[in-house]
């Protein structure tokens, strides 16, 4: 493992547990339905390696931000995440019975049930933003509009909306890189976002670099997801290896090869990188992460 990767875990773990925490709380509250509840908690709280809200949380520190002040967005997106998972893992979506290494939602639970927690959540996430204590009100409506953004039709929905069209179809990199700037890119770009609009100071060049990086890195964490489908296992990656081949779903190895993707993955993150030369120090967990995740087994 590389300096920089260590770096990244270290990061990771401490974000974990801060978010984590935040996210306990917040789900750890009379509902309606104690089942509902429980699914929610079982959707959210059974692992991840909450890169995307740590990613908030390092986009903060870059722009000189402390950290208590982007928990919220941080939590927010991870329950966008979290929701989306359910919705994706469903029979009428990719169809899977596991997550995480564990049985995904609407297995352990039961499919309406599953369906109501996604909304839950995705509800969660709004209302976590728009009662932030900790910014004012100019940037809790700015990070609202960029979640909103990301995950709705013009985000990772339209991008999900692309893969189930593009199934068994060849695609070129052009097309493979659109659906997956929205698919996973969106949300990826909105935790850096959000991170720094959780500030409410951030210039736009700092803004404008920022959006570059989590702009490549989203293609970058693509790449390496379909690189772990062929050479992962299914006990370390948590779901089914080889899920998107055998669904005939277009991949990045699919369309470059093994060796071309790999390459493509170098490049995106020399370009990442390059996006932060404007930072010092401060940014120094964003670089850590984005050979995270280049580097990552599952």
């Amino acid at each position: 493992m590389t300096e920089p990767t260590q770096v990244a875990m270290d990061f990771l773990e401490s974000c974990r547990a801060l978010v984590d925490a935040e996210l306990d709380r917040c789900i750890d509250q009379s509902a309606a339905s104690d089942r509902l509840q429980d699914a929610m908690r079982y959707s959210v709280l059974g692992g991840g390696k909450r890169i995307r809200p740590a990613l908030c949380l390092a986009s903060a520190k870059a722009v000189g931000q402390e950290s208590d002040k982007a928990l919220a967005a941080a939590c927010a997106v991870e329950l966008i995440h979290a929701y989306s998972l359910i919705h994706d893992d469903l029979p009428a979506m990719d169809d899977d019975e596991l997550r995480r290494g564990r049985p995904t939602t609407h297995i352990a639970f039961d499919e309406a049930t599953a369906i109501l927690a996604g909304d839950a959540l995705q509800a969660l996430a709004f209302g976590l933003l728009a009662n932030h204590s900790c910014a004012d009100i100019e940037a809790r409506l700015a990070m609202v509009q960029e979640l909103a953004q990301a995950a709705g039709h013009r985000g990772m929905v339209g991008g999900q909306a692309i893969d189930l069209e593009s199934v068994g179809k060849t695609l070129t990199l052009a097309q493979l890189e659109t659906m997956h700037r929205h698919k996973t890119g969106a949300l990826i770009e909105a935790s850096v976002r959000m991170g720094a609009l959780s500030s409410g100071c951030a210039d736009s060049e700092a803004l404008e670099a920022l959006t570059t990086y989590a702009r490549v890195l989203g293609l970058a964490f693509q790449v390496q997801d379909d690189l772990l489908d062929i050479e992962g296992s299914t006990d370390v990656i948590g779901k089914p290896q080889g899920s998107d081949v055998a669904r005939a779903k277009p991949t990045y190895p699919a369309l470059l090869g093994l060796d071309g993707a790999r390459q493509h993955l170098d490049e995106l993150l020399a370009t990442a990188k390059a996006s932060l030369e404007r930072f010092g120090p401060e940014a120094d967990p964003l670089r850590a992460m984005a050979d995270y995740v280049v580097a990552r087994t599952h």
